[in-house]
This record gives structure tokens, C-alpha cells and sequence, in this order.
């Protein structure tokens, strides 16, 4: 029978879903060239070669399969069977591909790393359609490009395809990879009516909570195989702990004194007058410069993080196929992700604040770190904060595949999508005491620090509510995209490709605030309520039991002598007491701005294959035309601007792989990429920062990142279900937007006290000559990246009993890159006196730092063991990945980033019967900390915290 080519929409998706008939044998899909060059040599044989397997091992040979099959150097995950992902996180399954590391969020996977370039690199399709999904993290919302996988429930797809090398016919706008998401195809079941049930509890030994996790899938198919319709739900609902410590970065500032010794007198110069906590002039000392110049931890604090998080997902496609030259799919895909992530601190403000402590006894390590100490006159602080995100993720898509003749066939090809990321909620309360003594401080254990606090922090007596804020937020994702895509095949071994494609995508956000410090000037009444007059000893309202809780931190890895209970704002009270929800919620305009890109063009594409010399080979070669348009739209002080630009992009791209022998395969692609720079960095306004004295402008005219790209491979399918690959790539970046820095006042810049955050020292202390830290992105020069893959993947049939069941899979990567980045770093360790006030010069330096790529790990590797004879399968697997910084940070550390990180899961199932199945997973078994450092030389303490373990059991039905 003739194959209906109208059936491939995309070749590795065809190949997935040929391979992914529930307990069908898995012999190699006969669609490609690949499949003649190293299957059986003689067809009579065929019978005798095809394996039949299941479970776990029928994924990982479907996968096996589908990156055999392939041109371009290509990955995959596949679910063994219907809803029944081999993880229960996208991500996570996803960095079991060689050059694949993952960033985690509460614990979950969300973001991924291809071959050392970060989740913005990466483009995402879900049933052949480009997207972007976004949510919130520990610090923002995802206001860029780089997809969050943690939006999805894992049972909702049926296949993950990573394209790790570029084709003319594949969509553009990646450095690192194209990554599909395809939910069932109902063409590929059985014939009548399917079901899947899931039911599964998932208990999380930090917070001691369990929750549900439910997933059912219904699939019709008639026995023509003609049409076919599935539906998917998926709900979840977890309640999890993040427990630790954080120090907000850390930096350099005077104290009032040290050691008793004052460091500030009523009068300017180098003697004389009265100490003074406010104001006056710098008195030298050995004492005050040595701790002006060494870096102190900025906000000190523990805390605890509570994630409530809540997943629903749908799917449904219908599918005809009316003869054999015609078929009509319609896919759609919802999806709804809400967190609630309320958080609890006891800290030490001491950021803008340091000029009223007294520092006694302090301790300096080699690398001019403050490790320990005491404060007196210090600023305490308990804040209480809640943020409830929602993200509402919808898609809908069409598909057209027609055999116009036997050698001709299209695709026509539409859909939309959107996500809205919205946080109607983030609100933020916080207690002072802003004259405690006795706070002592030791971070000889940087990850571990001793806080202790001579106060008591239980009782309402000792504080003033300071501060209230509120700062909604709402992030809009839309794109709109319409594709034609043709085969024509000219001759034997030759096939013209070629199609148009136009995709709209808009971005918007929107940030509003109801931030109020209690009082402003002193002898006038609070800004909340009204109630209280202030004063120098009055800065807040007085603190109820009524609208107060205690914390307890529990297990956060602190040694003995840290303070473990403290008071904090009962939001729900507090915003009901302060009114704070019933206030005028002001729009941020500084941090607002829109983007649209309309993208058009199209491509040509030739595939060919045969034999040169006698070896076999196939590969293509082709052009991809992109035109941008792009619109972006800023506010700075409150006045709109527009920016409208558009730029061209020619992009060849070619892959080859020969075939020396049955079974081996060399690979090899260069092409010229893209990607279309930070959604962030367009805005042609700008944003200033009253606690970091930081100024922020975006640049619409940046270029996007542009590189070629080099790949090769050798594959070695030496057994079958088995595999030993290695491949090298080189990225060269040729263009590479990077920060640039200055220093200048707000004046200079044309901007004045009414840009700033009311709650902010720079606005409460305002000062026209205070001169901050200007950043904005340029145009820079380029960067390069080069590493190697290693993969394994070897079932042990060759064991005798029980051990041919077992086998292995892992891989592991190896990365060099670097890039220059200016960052403005510390003032010099020596003191430099200013000529009028005597005083250490901390005004940091701008300089050129090299470094590795942000978010690349030079090292990262994984590995899966596991034993399956189709009715008992185990399997346990280790990840790691190793340090990265992922950002050039502030306050004049030089760059920031992640240790490494190693997480140990389990999997066991058993089948019970032919349609029961019993399942106990365990996630994060080692309950391992993920520490953040703050500055590459000094390797300081960002934040230390741990999750907990994560163990999933339940039962799985199938009809």
C-alpha cells in the first residue's frame, strides 16, 4: 500500500506517533531513509528482528527510534503509554537529554538549559504551533521569552522532541533548540473506546501535607481508522515547604561605629565636634574604613516559603481522515495554573540603613567579607508576604494534509494561543524595631549562618507597623500564527521543500502598586490610618496580637544559637485593619510596556539521498527568509514613548548523516540562528530603584542575538534498544547584547524625586546629588560556546534471569564558553579619601569581567538504572548539574549565580492485572539544598534553602 505522505506533518512528530501504539511492537517506522540503510538486510529476517518490549523500556526504544530516524540531530522523551509520562514534570523529564539542565522553582523543574543556553534561547511548540507560557518564580513573574513548563501537567502530552541542530524548514528564533510538545493523536489507538484512569497521592515530608494528582484520558477511534476523537484531564494539587536562609546580596557601607569608636562628628574634617548618627562628617579610622570597605550581608535573614500550588489541564483533538490523501486534525489545550506562595522573615534590614548601626566585634575573612559580628541600633525587621498568581494558558490550532498527486502534498497549518499570567495579589507587611541591640551574626558557615537576636521577636510590644505594599501584576502572552508547508518529490532521493509562515506575537505588562510607608515626615500623622503622630521613636502603628501570628522555622539547616520563632502580620487581618485593598492602586508605568513582533517569511529546502563512493548518506540543505516588525512601547516618569523598527534575516542552514555501516550513523549541520532579544531590554523606557540606587533604560534598537552554529555526531546502535553516541557543537555568537554602566544623579539623568518608590530611602532621604548606577543593554561583540555530549543507553540482555530485565541510560555534558560582560564592581580594597569629607570612597568601579555564558553549567550529567519484565519495573535516576551564574548581580558583587545541584528519584510500578497498575514514585530523595552564591571570587551566601522529599502512590487503570 502506497504511504499517505499526507499523514507527516512534521517528520519526528510522524515518528512519534507511529511508535506510540499502546503494546504494539516497536520495530523501526518504515517512513524514513534511515530505516532502509540500517534495518534488516534481508526482509524475510524482519519477523525475527522485532523486539516486542514494554514499560519503560518501550519509552525509552520509541525514543531511540525517533532520533535514529532523523536527518538533524534530534532527542526525544515518549510516554510508554496514554497518559503515563515517565516523570511527573516536563522539565524534569526533559533534563534527562544530553545537554539539557533545568532551573527549579519550589522544588519543581520550570525552565531548561540547552547546551548552555539559557530557557529565552529556547523555542517551544505544542502540537506544532510556536508558544510561550509563562508563570511566577521566587522573585517575579516570567516577563520575557523563556517558557515555564511548569504551567503544564506532565499527563496532558504524550512526547517531547528536542531539535538540537536548525533546518531552513524549521521555525526560527532558537540558539539552543526547538523543543515539541504533542499531546495524543486518536488515529494511532485502538479501534473503539480507550480509557485511562490515574489517581495518585503526593505527600511532601517538609510540610507533612498530601495532596491529589488525577489524570484520565478517553480516546475513540472507528474501525476504519477514519476518525478519531481523545480528551485528557489532568488536576493536581500540592502544598509544599521551602525552608532557609537568604541575604539579599551583600555590600559595602559606613557604619556609625565600631567598636565604640565613632566614625561620623558634627563637623567636617579629621577632628573635633560630637559623634553623630545622621549626618555630620567621616572621622578616618583603621576600625571604620576596614568595615566600610569589607562586605556585610545586606538583609540577613531565615525564613520560610509555603507553595500552595494548583494544576488543571485539558486536551482534546479530533481527527479525519475522509481518503487516503486527506486529513484534518483540530487540536485544543487548556491549561490552569494558580500558586499561592506565602513567605515569612525574620532579617536585619541593614541595606541603606548602615549608618546608624554600631558594629562591635567584627570579623573579616581573605576575600573582604564580614563574616561575623554584632549590631547595635539596628533596624529588625519581620515581613510577611503572599503573592496569588494565576496563569491561564489556552491554545487552539488546525491542521490541513493533502496528497495533491503522488509526489506532491501541502500542509496548511493555523492556530492561537495565549497565556495570562496574572498576580492580583502581592502584598507585602512589615514590622520594626528600628533601635534593637545585640544582634549577633557568624557566617564561618557560609551556607549555615548563626542570626540570633537579643530581642524578644514573639512579642507585639517591640514592634511598629512600618510598611504596607500591594503590588498587583499582569503578564499577557498572545500569538497568532498561519503556515503553509509543500513537498513536492522531483525524483527518487530528491524532494523540494518549501513554505510561507506569518506569526503576530504581543507582550504586555502591567504592574499597579499600593505601597505606603507609615509615616513620612515627623509630627505628621501615619500614612495609613491616620492615627498616630510621628516621631523619631514613632515610625509605625502599634502592633495587635489581632492581627498578628507566630512562626515557627523548623528544619532550615540552622546551627544552634539562631533565633527560630518570630511574629509577623496575619495578611488577611492586616489588609482588612489597614484598609489595604480598599486603596487606589497607582500604575507602575516605569516597569509597563508592550511589544508586538509580526514575523513573515518563508523558506526552501532541499532533502536528498543516495550514495557517494558507495556510502550511504541523506541529508538537506536549504534558506529561511525571516522579516521582523517590531513595535515596543516604555514609560519613564510617567511620559509613553514608541519605538517602531524592523530588521531582515537570512538564515541557511544544511544537515547531513552519513552511514558507514548498519549501524552506525555520523551527523553533521552548520546554520546560521537567531533569537530575538529579551522582551525586557526593548523597552524604550525605564525604571528606577530607590533601595539600590539603580537606574534602568532599555534599548529597542538592540539586535538579536545572531550565531552560527556547528554540530557532529557519531551514533552507535551496536545492540538492539541500545546506543553509544558523542557530538560536539560550537555556537559562535556573533552578536551579543551586553550591559553597560555608568554613574550618574537623577538630575543629570533629567529625573526627579517624583520617580521614585515613596517607601524607598532614596525618596524618604532624598538627595539631588546621590548618584546611581545607570544601566542599559548595547550591542556587544560576541561570545563563544563549545561543548561535547556523551550518551549511553544499553539494556543488559546479555545477564543471565531476572538480570536481562536491567539496563542503563545516561549521558553527560561538558561546556566552555565565554563572554565579556561590564559590570560595575566593588570600590578598591584601599582605602581613597575624598578631598572634602575625608570618607572611603565606595562608589563601585565599572570594568570588563570575563566569564562563562549566564546559565551555563560547565558540567552536568545524568543517569537512569532500572529493571522491567513488563509486569514489575524499578528505576532510579541522579541528576546533576553544576555551578552557573546566572546573572551579572549588584551592589558591587561580580556576577551571581547556583552551586550544584544533584537530585536522586525513584520510580516503582507493578501490574497488578492487565488493566491495573500500582505505582510509588519518589522525588528529591536526598532532599537536597539549593544554594545561591553572590560573587564569583568571594563565593558569598545569596540563599541556601531545601523542599523536602516528594512521594507520589497511586494506581493506574486502563480500558
Amino acid at each position: 500500500m502506497r504511504l499517505n505522505k499526507s499523514k507527516v506533518r512534521d517528520s519526528r512528530i510522524s515518528l512519534l506517533r507511529t511508535a506510540l501504539v499502546a503494546g504494539s511492537a516497536l520495530a523501526l517506522p518504515q517512513t524514513g531513509f534511515a530505516q532502509e540503510t540500517v534495518g534488516a538486510t534481508d526482509p524475510s529476517d524482519a519477523a525475527a528482528q522485532e523486539i516486542i518490549v514494554t514499560g519503560f523500556r518501550q519509552s525509552l526504544e520509541a525514543a531511540l527510534n525517533v532520533k535514529r530516524e532523523s536527518i538533524s540531530a534530534v532527542d526525544a522523551v515518549v510516554a510508554e503509554d496514554m497518559a503515563k509520562f515517565p516523570d511527573q514534570n516536563l522539565a524534569e523529564s526533559l533534563q534527562r537529554i544530553p545537554g539539557i539542565s533545568i532551573q527549579r522553582d519550589g522544588g519543581e523543574g520550570r525552565a531548561i538549559t540547552v547546551r548552555g543556553l539559557g530557557a529565552q534561547f529556547t523555542r517551544v511548540r505544542v502540537n506544532g504551533l510556536e508558544t510561550i507560557a509563562t508563570s511566577s518564580d521566587g522573585a517575579s513573574a516570567n516577563r520575557d521569552r523563556a517558557f515555564d513548563f511548569n504551567v503544564f501537567a506532565s499527563e496532558l502530552f504524550s512526547s517531547l522532541v528536542v531539535h538540537k541542530t536548525a533546518e531552513a524548514s524549521l521555525d526560527e528564533g532558537s540558539l539552543g533548540a526547538v523543543v515539541d510538545l504533542n499531546t495524543g493523536n486518536p488515529l494511532t489507538g485502538k479501534a473503539g473506546l480507550s480509557a485511562v484512569l490515574n489517581v495518585q497521592g503526593s505527600y511532601n515530608d517538609l510540610s507533612d501535607n498530601v495532596g491529589p494528582r488525577v489524570a484520565g484520558l478517553l480516546s475513540w477511534r472507528n474501525d476504519a481508522g477514519t476518525f478519531g476523537v481523545n480528551l485528557s484531564a489532568a488536576y493536581s494539587h500540592t502544598d509544599t515547604l521551602e525552608t532557609g536562609n537568604n541575604t539579599v546580596r551583600w555590600a559595602q557601607a559606613y557604619f556609625n561605629s565600631v567598636n565604640g569608636t565613632p566614625c561620623f562628628y558634627s563637623n567636617v574634617g579629621p577632628t573635633g565636634g560630637n559623634p553623630v548618627n545622621s549626618g555630620g562628617g567621616y572621622r578616618p579610622s583603621a576600625a571604620c574604613d576596614a568595615a566600610a570597605l569589607s562586605f556585610h550581608a545586606r538583609i540577613p535573614r531565615y525564613g520560610v516559603v509555603e507553595h500552595d500550588r494548583r494544576r488543571l489541564g485539558l486536551t482534546g483533538s479530533i481527527q479525519f481522515e475522509p481518503t487516503d490523501r486527506t486529513k484534518l486534525s483540530i487540536d485544543g489545550l487548556y491549561s490552569s495554573f494558580k500558586e499561592d506562595r506565602a513567605e515569612q522573615w525574620l532579617e536585619v534590614l541593614a541595606r541603606s540603613n548602615e549608618r546608624r548601626f554600631n558594629l562591635v566585634n567584627p570579623v573579616y575573612d581573605d576575600k573582604g567579607t564580614m563574616i561575623a559580628g554584632t549590631y547595635d541600633n539596628t533596624w529588625v525587621r519581620t515581613e510577611s508576604y503572599l503573592r496569588k498568581s494565576e496563569t491561564e494558558f489556552y491554545q487552539f490550532g488546525a491542521t490541513w494534509d493533502q496528497d495533491v498527486t503522488d509526489t506532491f502534498r501541502f500542509t496548511a497549518l493555523g492556530g492561537f494561543s495565549q497565556s495570562n499570567a496574572d498576580i492580583p495579589v502581592e502584598t507585602t507587611f512589615a514590622y520594626d524595631n528600628r533601635n534593637a541591640n545585640g544582634f549577633n551574626f557568624d557566617y564561618s558557615d557560609m551556607k549555615s549562618p548563626v542570626l540570633g537576636y537579643d530581642l524578644d521577636v514573639t512579642n507585639p510590644a517591640n514592634f511598629q507597623l512600618a510598611e504596607i505594599r500591594d503590588r498587583p501584576s499582569y503578564v499577557k502572552n498572545q500569538f497568532k500564527t498561519a503556515q503553509l508547508r509543500t513537498e513536492w518529490d522531483m525524483t527518487e532521493g530528491f524532494t523540494v521543500k518549501a513554505g510561507a509562515v506569518w506569526r503576530r506575537y504581543d507582550f504586555r505588562t502591567q504592574l499597579f502598586q499600593r505601597d505606603t510607608a507609615a509615616c513620612g515626615a515627623n509630627g505628621t500623622r501615619d500614612l495609613i490610618l491616620g492615627q498616630v503622630t510621628c516621631s523619631a521613636n514613632v515610625y509605625g502603628l502599634p502592633v495587635s496580637s489581632d492581627f498578628s501570628r507566630l512562626v515557627e522555622l523548623g528544619d532550615a539547616g540552622q546551627p544552634g544559637g539562631t533565633t527560630s520563632s518570630w511574629l509577623v502580620a496575619d495578611i488577611d487581618k492586616a489588609a482588612d485593619y489597614t484598609n489595604l485593598y480598599g486603596r487606589t492602586a497607582i500604575e507602575d508605568l516605569g516597569n509597563n510596556r508592550r511589544v508586538r513582533e509580526e514575523t513573515s517569511g518563508g523558506y526552501l529546502q532541499f532533502d536528498v539521498k543516495g550514495e557517494i563512493f558507495g556510502l550511504e548518506f541523506a541529508g538537506n540543505a536549504g534558506m529561511r527568509y525571516a522579516h521582523t516588525k517590531q513595535t515596543s512601547t516604555g514609560y519613564t516618569a510617567g511620559v509613553a514613548a514608541t519605538v517602531e523598527r524592523s530588521y531582515d534575516d537570512w538564515l541557511p542552514a544544511m544537515n547531513i548523516a552519513f552511514y558507514p555501516r548498519h549501524d552506525v550513523i555520523v551527523r553533521g549541520a552548520v546554520a546560521k540562528v537567531i533569537t530575538r532579544p529579551s522582551l525586557g531590554n526593548l523597552n524604550p523606557g525605564g525604571s528606577v530603584d530607590g533601595f539600590n540606587y539603580r537606574v534602568t533604560f532599555g534599548n529597542p534598537f538592540l539586535d538579536p542575538y545572531r550565531a552560527t552554529n556547528f554540530d557532529a555526531s557519531v551514533e552507535w546502535y551496536f545492540a538492539p534498544q541500545a546506543l553509544l553516541s558523542v557530538a560536539g557543537f560550537i555556537k559562535k555568537i556573533e552578536s551579543f547584547p551586553v550591559a553597560g554602566t555608568y554613574v550618574a544623579t537623577l538630575p543629570q539623568l533629567g529625573l526627579g524625586r517624583d520617580v521614585l518608590g515613596q517607601s524607598t530611602p532614596a525618596y524618604i532621604n532624598y538627595d539631588p546629588n546621590q548618584e546611581y548606577v545607570v544601566s542599559s543593554q548595547v550591542n556587544g561583540q560576541g561570545a563563544t560556546l563549545k561543548g561535547v555530549e556523551v550518551a549511553l543507553q544499553l539494556p543488559f540482555t546479555f545477564l543471565p534471569g531476572l538480570l536481562s530485565h536491567t539496563g542503563f541510560q545516561g549521558n553527560a555534558t561538558f561546556i566552555d564558553s565565554s563572554a565579556d560582560y561590564q559590570i560595575t564592581g566593588p570600590a578598591v580594597s584601599a582605602c581613597t579619601r575624598n578631598a572634602t569629607t575625608n570618607a572611603c570612597g565606595l562608589t563601585g568601579v565599572s570594568a570588563i569581567y570575563n566569564n562563562t555564558l549566564l546559565g551555563v553549567s560547565e558540567k552536568a550529567w545524568n543517569a537512569t538504572l532500572y529493571y522491567d519484565d513488563g509486569k514489575f519495573s524499578i528505576r532510579g535516576s541522579v541528576s546533576y548539574r553544576g555551578p552557573f551564574s546566572d546573572a551579572t548581580s549588584a551592589t558591587g558583587n561580580i556576577f551571581e549565580g547556583y552551586g550544584s545541584y544533584t537530585s536522586v528519584d525513584a520510580a516503582i510500578r507493578y501490574k497488578a492485572t492487565e488493566w491495573l497498575e500500582l505505582s510509588i514514585d519518589g522525588n528529591n530523595l536526598t532532599d537536597e539544598y539549593r544554594y545561591r552564591t553572590n560573587d564569583i571570587y568571594a563565593q558569598r551566601n545569596y540563599e541556601n534553602n531545601h523542599f523536602g522529599r516528594t512521594i507520589l502512590f497511586g494506581a493506574r487503570a486502563k480500558y
